[in-house]
């Protein structure tokens, strides 16, 4: 019977089951109603959800934190672990580079979200 229900829309787990009129995460809580996040996601209006490396959800604006030293392809130096990156934008980019921004000292580039954590 879990087969048709629909996956945890924050966590994606597998694992989601009916309480009444809702559907029920059982390893993140996250409870929403049956059908409310399937229209969403057919008719394309809650678009990609971008998470960091710990999982937090990131927006456009919000202020992330480099967590491993990144090599940068003709530059001599590498972007350090620690490195603050201000106001970054969400894209849809090429082999999972999904944040667009401006590092001081390196100039613009994309950033996986799987290196940054928000600060």
């Amino acid at each position: 019977m879990t087969d048709s229900l629909p996956p945890c829309p924050q966590c994606s787990s597998e694992y989601t089951y009916e309480m009444g009129a809702l559907l029920v995460c059982p390893e993140c809580a996250h409870e929403w109603e049956a059908g409310a996040g399937d229209a969403a996601v057919e008719s394309g209006e809650e678009g990609t959800v971008v998470k960091d490396s710990v999982g937090k959800v990131l927006a456009d604006g919000d202020t992330v934190i480099v967590i491993k030293t990144l090599k940068v392809k003709g530059n001599p130096t590498p972007i350090k672990a620690g490195t603050k990156v201000r106001s970054i934008r969400l894209i849809d980019g090429v082999d999972g580079h999904d944040i667009d921004c401006k590092i001081d000292g390196f100039g613009a580039m994309q950033l996986k979200s799987s290196v940054v954590k928000k600060a």
